[in-house]
């Protein structure tokens, strides 16, 4: 090592950066305060100096590196830019139906689709129909002897007299 290299390493050693605006503070530059709670703000200059104890916001003024921070200022923009991650798509089959059977019915035609969608009301239409006429048959041939009661009157409630007035 030499002499130049030694100065450089003492320099940046005593290095400080400026409490108020975040630049750095050289070696017998700036202004020291030191708070009643002994923490330690140093300062560029006066002007820095000035505007802490204005006690002015530091994000609020331009020239600062807080306010160039907060602002997103001398940022290179392919550096600042997130690059977004993509959903990649996947074919899966539906539990029950199997990958194939899904492309068929997506390839189908709609005009087949509907057909298939008709014939199938129809015969729903038609099972309907059949179970109606079958409960019909077994209220006609089951004899009606009780009498009918609510539900109240199922659970023990008393029953209203019948009137006579008509």
């Amino acid at each position: 090592m030499d002499s130049t290299s030694l100065l450089m390493i003492s320099a940046s050693e005593h290095q400080m950066n400026c409490s108020f605006s975040g630049y750095k503070i050289y070696p017998s530059r700036g202004r020291v305060f030191i708070r009643g709670d002994s923490k330690t703000f140093r300062f560029l200059s006066s002007k820095t100096n000035s505007l802490f104890d204005q006690a002015k916001n530091p994000r609020k003024i331009a020239w600062t590196r807080l306010y160039r921070k907060a602002h997103r200022k001398g940022i290179k923009e392919e550096a600042s830019k997130k690059r977004t991650r993509r959903a990649v798509k996947y074919n899966r089959a539906v539990v029950g139906v199997s990958w194939e059977a899904i492309n068929a019915r997506r390839n189908e035609k709609t005009d087949v689709r509907a057909a298939a969608r008709a014939e199938a009301v129809t015969k729903a239409k038609a099972k309907r129909k059949e179970e109606a006429a079958k409960k019909k048959a077994e209220r006609a041939n089951a004899p009606n002897t009780a009498q009918k009661i609510s539900k109240q009157q199922a659970r023990g409630a008393s029953m209203k007299p019948k009137p006579t007035s008509r």
